[in-house]
């Protein structure tokens, strides 16, 4: 029978462990959040995370600006909170208007703050097997809801789906790093299914429907890091869960799943952050 990986459990687990930490804190951490414009599934986001944030005990620190704002304004403000001795952890919400260059604005972030684990020197650190500051919030929440279910990664065959720099790329290398033989797919891999049939866990991080049973083996284990809304309005991932989960040992739902899970490593980030 197929075993759900659970990441409201992991992450309620978590912040109760979290929250007990803080409270013996004498001086909390801040945790600024920049949100450009008006994208409403960022405003959820950013609502959500000074929410959990300050449920938990973390000061929280949300800066909006319009979608129409400077780079230059952005990089002034960046700047500003890189020099303020109270801000612990810094976020900048992806994605940003097309007229203001991501990179240079995450390059921006002095690593030390950057709780994305996003910036050239955090990546840097982690793609030549050293410790960054901290490791990017999506892949660091995989991996803590694979140890949670005892999950061997060791030598065990890993197939990447998708090659982004916020999950696909650092998740990769994070399973490099626990002796994984990983392969990567994306959008130029021919015969994908004859590769993932050979794999013994599936990390799929799309963003539409792209894993059927048929591209699987038996006893496989399936993460589903896609979310998106498909044509009838319902969030869905990029696994056929019903029809995946009839032949997979462990897999992870949508929503409920890795989800949860990168808001908890957010919160471990600024906490972790904070003693360094």
């Amino acid at each position: 029978m197929t075993i759900i990986l659970d990441g409201k459990k992991l992450r309620d687990k978590i912040f109760e462990s979290l929250k007990a930490e803080l409270d013996k804190m004498s001086e909390k951490p801040t945790l600024a959040v920049i949100l450009v414009g008006e994208n409403p599934a960022s405003q959820i986001y950013v609502r959500n995370k000074k929410k959990t944030a300050e449920k938990l005990g973390i000061n929280s620190l949300s800066i909006e600006y319009p979608a129409d704002i400077s780079e230059n304004e952005l990089l002034s403000k960046i700047q500003e909170l890189n020099n303020d001795k109270n801000i612990t952890a810094i976020l900048v919400q992806l994605p940003l208007p097309e007229h203001i260059n991501k990179n240079k604005i995450i390059d921006a972030i002095l690593p030390q703050k950057d709780v994305d684990g996003l910036t050239p020197y955090n990546l840097g650190k982690l793609f030549s097997g050293e410790e960054p500051y901290v490791y990017p919030c999506t892949p660091k929440g995989i991996l803590l809801l694979l140890d949670e279910y005892n999950i061997e990664l060791d030598g065990k065959n890993v197939v990447v789906v998708g090659r982004s720099n916020l999950v696909g790329k650092p998740v990769a290398q994070m399973l490099l790093k626990r002796n994984a033989t990983v392969t990567m797919c994306h959008s130029h891999t021919k015969n994908l299914s004859e590769i993932t049939k050979t794999a013994d866990i599936v990390v799929s991080a799309v963003g539409k429907n792209v894993i059927g049973e048929k591209m699987l083996k038996s006893n496989c284990v399936v993460i589903d890091v896609g979310i998106f809304r498909d044509e009838n309005g319902k969030l869905s991932g990029d696994v056929d869960f019903e029809n995946v989960s009839k032949i997979s040992a462990y897999i992870s739902p949508v929503p409920g799943g890795v989800g949860p899970m990168t808001i908890a490593s957010l919160m471990l980030n600024t906490v972790e952050l904070a003693k360094k």
